[in-house]
């Protein structure tokens, strides 16, 4: 679908706090020292200023992952791989029937730039959305300095097997990152490597969790590795994940260390429809017709496994597909 291009228009800055008010389509974003008022025509929602950072920062480091990145109840954004929905109560069903949903249509790159605008004005020094909120200091307040650096970081791609010479991400051992707090009661052995004469510099081995351990970012990857459409991510959680995730296909969780407690939802009404509680080893498949929000009571370690096939949404969509990947008619 083509859209037009929209740029987010600076509506000025609040003279008291010190934060631009911005204008994107018919959506407006203002925040004063602990809230954030989303407006669009028919409508205001308001949000905590931390929970709508984390969650701003993230959809735009996952580029507005695999379907629909839900800030709250209300407020979100649906990814269709070159566009992007912005919308408010449009899965909510007390809001559709009293008329007062609305969904605009933007370019991928709009929305981002959009974003990453709201983002770098409304981040102070200090605050970090993407550590825990132990490790990441307050957004509250007046606006002070704004944070340097970028607001991504996690993502440093491996061009081979970690470690092998050629690959350009830095191994566990290497990559200047302590080992988190929370998992300071771990051992991290080194795996033991006997190659064959003339192979040694085409096999190497790393220790996972020594890697995942040293991540300081949460709910979001250490690293992802990615074969063809297959693609498996490791994360380290701590806290709440600061989005709810409405799937448009099957996403697989394995637990690797302690325990995450997951709501689950129906995605087009948020309808409770189950509760489940992951413990080491735990293995689940979140289906393609939930959202979903994972609460981690301490620091733990996450794989996720997608398939990233182009199109797979629209199968999902029309029904071509179940939406879970075992049913009992196949048992």
């Amino acid at each position: 679908m083509s859209v037009a291009t929209v740029k987010i228009q600076d509506l000025g800055k609040d003279p008291q706090l010190g934060y631009h008010k911005y204008q994107f389509g018919g959506f407006k974003f203002e925040r004063d020292m602990y809230f954030v008022r989303v407006t669009w025509p028919k409508g205001t929602q308001t949000i905590e200023v931390d929970r709508f950072l984390r969650a701003m920062v993230r959809d735009i480091g996952w580029g507005f992952f695999y379907g629909w990145i839900f800030f709250d109840d209300v407020f979100g954004t649906q990814n269709h791989y070159g566009t992007v929905d912005l919308f408010a109560g449009t899965y909510s069903k007390a809001h559709r029937d009293a008329g007062v949903d609305f969904l605009e249509t933007f370019n991928s790159a709009d929305v981002r730039e959009a974003f990453e605008t709201i983002c770098k004005n409304w981040i102070n020094e200090g605050y970090d959305p993407l550590r825990a909120p132990m490790e990441t200091g307050s957004p509250l307040g007046p606006k002070t300095k704004e944070a340097d650096g970028p607001l991504i970081r996690g993502f440093n791609p491996a061009r081979r097997m970690m470690g092998l010479p050629g690959d350009t991400a830095p191994r566990s051992d290497s990559s200047g990152h302590p080992i988190n707090r929370a998992f300071s009661d771990l051992t991290f052995d080194k795996p033991d490597i006997e190659a064959e004469p003339g192979f040694e510099d085409q096999v190497y081995a790393f220790n996972l969790y020594d890697h995942i351990a040293r991540s300081d970012v949460t709910w979001n990857p250490s690293f992802t590795s990615i074969t063809r459409a297959c693609i498996c991510c490791v994360t380290s959680e701590e806290h709440m994940l600061p989005v709810i995730h409405g799937n448009d296909r099957n996403e697989w969780f394995i637990q690797l260390t302690d325990e995450i407690h997951w709501n689950i939802q129906d995605k087009n009404t948020g309808s409770p429809r189950g509760r489940i509680v992951m413990k080491s080893g735990d293995v689940c498949a979140m289906p393609a017709d939930i959202r979903h929000q994972g609460f981690s009571p301490r620091r733990s370690m996450l794989m996720v496994l997608e398939n990233g096939t182009p199109g797979l949404q629209d199968r999902y969509a029309k029904g071509e597909l179940e939406p879970f990947p075992i049913t009992a008619s196949r048992w």
